[in-house]
């Protein structure tokens, strides 16, 4: 019953008055595309709910994508624990070893 209620009222419009679009070209508000943004007004609402349904797949990716690189921002700052195995330093079959300060 409830899809048939939907039919009723028009779906609104998921512009929140953020105009802005991101380096990918989609609305930093609404996340829509230009096309989107565009056409709205032509769009019937079963592709209204489709752009929506389209527009929070897309938040949802930027969101997961800007936690991944917090996170690496946070590891890359993060200062090493004490308790943390040193790295030794790996000698290159290039670097000739001098062993003149070395007393046997």
């Amino acid at each position: 019953m409830s899809d048939i209620q939907l039919d009723f009222f028009d779906v609104p419009s998921p512009c929140v008055g953020i105009c802005q679009s991101d380096e990918k070209g989609y609305c930093l508000g609404c996340m829509r595309t230009r096309d989107e943004r565009q056409g709205w007004i032509q769009f019937n609402n079963d592709d209204k709910q489709k752009v929506i349904k389209r527009c929070q797949q897309r938040l949802k990716r930027k969101k997961g994508k800007a936690i991944k690189v917090k996170e690496q921002e946070v590891e890359s700052t993060k200062q090493p624990s004490l308790f943390d195995p040193v790295a030794k330093p790996k000698a290159d079959a290039d670097d000739t070893l001098d062993f003149g300060d070395f007393e046997l």
